[in-house]
């Protein structure tokens, strides 16, 4: 089995850490890591990615305005999408959704639940 990229897209340090601490225990992923939405589309073309995960308060370019540009871009289209957010009210979920977001996890969140999703999406068909 070809292994999977992880795209960690979040301006915090530290919560990319935690992500990947969460990441690292499912199995042989490779992350990649950005700290902005701006650096998230500057590391699209070079990687293989297959799962990205964002924040969407970021620098530059927002989680949003990310996903908006993955949607509109064949290239990128099929990747899915998690926002995880500390935005949590249903209109800034609905709008994540509006715009492709395939899930949307508010802080402080399950890590079981994010193991699971990342799973389903990377080892199942949607």
């Amino acid at each position: 089995m070809t292994r999977k990229t992880i795209l960690i897209a979040d301006d915090s340090a530290a919560m990319r850490a935690m992500l990947i601490s969460i990441v690292e225990p499912l199995g042989d992923f490779r992350v990649v890591e950005a700290c902005s939405g701006f650096e998230a589309l500057r590391l699209l073309p070079r990687e293989q990615v297959d799962l990205i995960l964002t924040d969407i308060n970021m620098p530059d370019i927002n989680g949003l305005e990310l996903i908006s540009y993955l949607r509109n871009n064949p290239n990128y289209t099929h990747i899915p999408v998690f926002i995880i957010s500390t935005e949590g009210s249903a209109k800034d979920i609905e709008k994540g959704k509006l715009l492709g977001a395939n899930e949307y996890l508010i802080k402080p969140f399950d890590p079981a639940h994010l193991q699971k999703l990342i799973e389903s999406y990377l080892y199942k068909v949607h």
